[in-house]
């Protein structure tokens, strides 16, 4: 007959897993610091995006990644960059109407909302608000943008 001591202890270990994997969420950065890290962030690539600068944008751009513009068009790092730097893109505008951060794993936040963006691109502007999806991962202890999806929104009715 085991003794309740050793009952106890196999007890707890038997439970322990369980435990631990209802405890793993808790872990997430889900905290104002973590949301207050990204926006920060944001801003930097908002800011990196408007004056075109390749240093600033290669810091704040994944390697990895795809901007989809709202038009169909996707970029890499290497071509997004280069549409700035040369001016064949300028963003003009760029204020948010709403913006939500989650946090669906660790090192993963995903940034939704709409955004009245102005653009010049080819000597149009275009004048949007935009819905969209941004993923941010964190890449050596820094937040870094790896992907955009957006899409024109109609007009509010007045």
């Amino acid at each position: 007959m085991l003794k309740p001591t050793i009952l106890l202890l196999l007890a707890g270990l038997l439970f322990t897993p369980s435990t631990a994997l209802h405890a793993a969420p808790a872990l997430r950065p889900t905290s104002e610091a973590a949301e207050s890290s990204l926006k920060a962030a944001d801003k930097a690539r908002v800011e990196a995006m408007q004056s075109a600068n390749r240093e600033q944008l290669s810091r704040v751009f994944s390697d990895e990644l795809r901007y989809a513009h709202s038009n169909g068009v996707v970029d890499s790092k290497a071509s997004f960059i280069e549409t700035l730097s040369t001016g064949k893109t300028r963003y003009v505008g760029y204020d948010y109407e709403e913006r939500s951060f989650s946090f669906p794993a660790p090192g993963i936040a995903l940034m939704t909302g709409r955004a009245h963006i102005k653009a010049e691109a080819g000597g149009a502007l275009m004048d949007s608000v935009l819905g969209f999806l941004a993923v941010w991962r964190e890449e050596q202890g820094q937040w870094r943008f790896l992907a955009w999806q957006s899409c024109r929104l109609p007009q509010a009715a007045k």
